[in-house]
């Protein structure tokens, strides 16, 4: 499984951006993304950032990778998955919008 990490770049040179999560600093590929100023937080995978991210979304996941790491540890997750609890699952888009046409099979 692939988790994506949300980072926050420092630095830019060309494609490449030196960021951090806010523990460790990291070099990574802006390749997907395109050029981004300082301060831009992205979520990356694997070493390269694959989407531009607004500092919300960006503390929202970074909770949720904490509370993940949590529970690996025997912890609990205290409140990171709060907006999601409050609410009823969803389907995307497009499943709705078959599931509104009658269709209910693949």
């Amino acid at each position: 499984m692939c988790v994506g990490i949300p980072m926050r770049v420092i630095s830019v040179d060309g494609i490449a951006a030196r960021a951090t999560d806010g523990e460790d600093e990291a070099l990574i590929d802006l390749t997907l993304t395109g050029a981004v100023a300082p301060g831009t937080w992205v979520l990356t995978h694997l070493g390269a950032a694959r989407e531009v991210l607004d500092e919300a979304e960006a503390h929202k996941i970074a909770a949720a990778v904490r509370a993940l790491k949590s529970i690996m540890a025997g912890g609990g997750m205290g409140d990171a998955f709060a907006d999601l609890e409050a609410r009823a699952p969803t389907l995307p888009p497009h499943l709705h919008a078959a599931r509104a046409a009658g269709k209910t099979t693949a």
